[in-house]
Parts: structure tokens; sequence; C-alpha cells
């Protein structure tokens, strides 16, 4: 029987340990929780997540430990549990910008720790997330981590000195992908067109553009190619965004989060 802990039930831990109750390994799985905000806990009853008191009775109970918290919080919550971080102990921690380096620094120097960098579509099990496997985490061990997140969406293995490169990519894009959406919907609400239309179409073109670039076979230029038709309306549309230097913009907008990524591990 997996034991599986987390220390915060706020959203994303929430998310996670509902795609835990909700997979395969739930009947293999037992899940514990701490967080000090009642709120947040009395949610959990129904997924049959055992509350815990403090963060180090999760810890004394259970093999796999979730930081589900903020990085900001995150030297307070390791001296918190510090005494119960054994060998066998594998530490998930979901929060940007925090090395496996820092965690053994705040807890023990052989502690195995496993890097994920998830993104807020878990609350709907529709997630992407990232992990990097940190010497001496087990294959294993990464595996059972790794099968709690595919639960919940779609997975990827890094490398752990990219843990921070990819924030941007997954784990900060749907805002831009939100702010985007807003614009689409702004222009037509200002051509007379309600949001309740506008936003479906847009969010439908939005999900059946993503299944184009997983499952078409086709290049991310081809795809460009085979939506713009010569002196049409599309390409129009695309010269203004040229124009704009949108694939520049959200370089920027990258660099910046790398950035701060940086200066969250320090």
């Amino acid at each position: 029987m997996a034991t599986v802990g987390f220390i915060g039930a706020g959203n994303m831990g929430f998310a996670i340990m509902k795609g835990i109750a909700g997979s395969s390994a739930a009947k293999e799985t037992q899940l514990f929780a701490f967080d000090p905000n009642p709120a947040q806990t009395d949610r959990l009853s129904a997924l049959g997540v055992t509350v815990c008191k403090t963060g180090l009775e999760v810890m004394q109970n259970c093999k796999y430990v979730f930081l589900a918290v903020k990085p900001q919080m995150f030297d307070e919550v390791l001296s918190q549990i510090a005494d119960g971080v054994t060998k066998d102990t594998v530490l998930v921690s979901i929060a940007a910008g925090i090395t496996a380096e820092y965690i053994r620094s705040k807890t023990i120097p052989e502690a195995k720790v496993i890097l994920v960098m998830p993104n807020t579509p878990l609350l709907l099990g529709a997630g992407a997330s990232a992990l990097a496997q940190c010497a001496p985490t087990t294959d294993e061990e990464f595996s059972t981590v790794r099968s709690y997140f595919d639960a919940c969406g779609v997975t990827s293995a890094l490398a752990e000195d990219k843990m921070k490169e990819i924030i941007a990519i997954n784990g900060s894009s749907p805002a831009f992908i939100y702010l985007f959406a807003k614009a689409f919907v702004d222009y037509a609400e200002k051509e007379g067109i309600s949001k309740e239309t506008a936003l479906p179409l847009f969010a439908q073109s939005l999900i059946g553009s993503a299944k184009m670039l997983t499952d078409s076979g086709y290049s991310i230029e081809e795809l460009i190619k085979m939506v713009s038709s010569p002196g049409g309306t599309t390409l129009a549309g695309l010269d203004e965004l040229y124009k704009g230097n949108l694939e520049q913009t959200v370089d920027n907008a990258c660099n910046a989060c790398t950035k701060r990524a940086y200066e969250l591990s320090k």
C-alpha cells in the first residue's frame, strides 16, 4: 500500500489528490494531508483523505510527500517537517524555482527529491506536468510519482537543470493563453458579438488547434499555411501579428518567467 501525503491542500494539491483518488491506483494508495486552513481540508473527506494535525504527522505516515505550497513558504514548511524526512522519504516539489539542492539543505543531504512543474488544468484532469528525477530517487519511485500526474493529464520527463526553463512552456503559459483569449473575446464584444457566443467558439478553436498540433502529423509551419489562403483574411491578420512582433513578445515573456524562477531559487 503506497502512502502519499500532501503538505498544502490548495487548488494544485487538491487537484492531484482528486486525480489519484479517481485513478486505478486509488485502491492501493492511502492519502494524507495537512493544511492550516480548515476550508482547504474540509473538502478532502469525500476523497478518502486522512487529514493530519501537522505537517510532521504527514511525514510520519507517508513515503511520498507532495510539497504543495508556494515557494515563499518553503523555508517555514521545511523547518517544520525536517525531523520527519528519512532516506526513504520521497519529497515531491511542485513549486516554481525550488531546487533539490535547496530542499536537501533544509532537510537531510540524502533526501530523495522529484521536481514537478504542473499547471492549473490539472483541476479538470487535463494538466500538463514536467517531472525531473533527482538522485538518489529510484526509477520505480519516479515512475510511481509520474503515474499520479498521468492520472491528471499528460506528463513529460525532463532534466533537472531545465526545470526553471520549462515553467513558461506549461506552468505559466495557461495565463498567457487566457490573456490571448481575452483579446479575441473583447474584439468580438466590440463588434456586437456576445461573450456567450464568442468564448465557446474561440475555446473550441484552441482545443481543435491543440489536437492538430499533437495529432495531425503536420509541422507548426505547415499548419499555419493550411489556414492561410493567398490574399485571404488569415494572412491579413497574420501580417499584423508579425508587425507587432508577437514571436519576440512571447520570447520576452518566457525569458521573464525563467529569470524570476532563478530569483526564487536563491
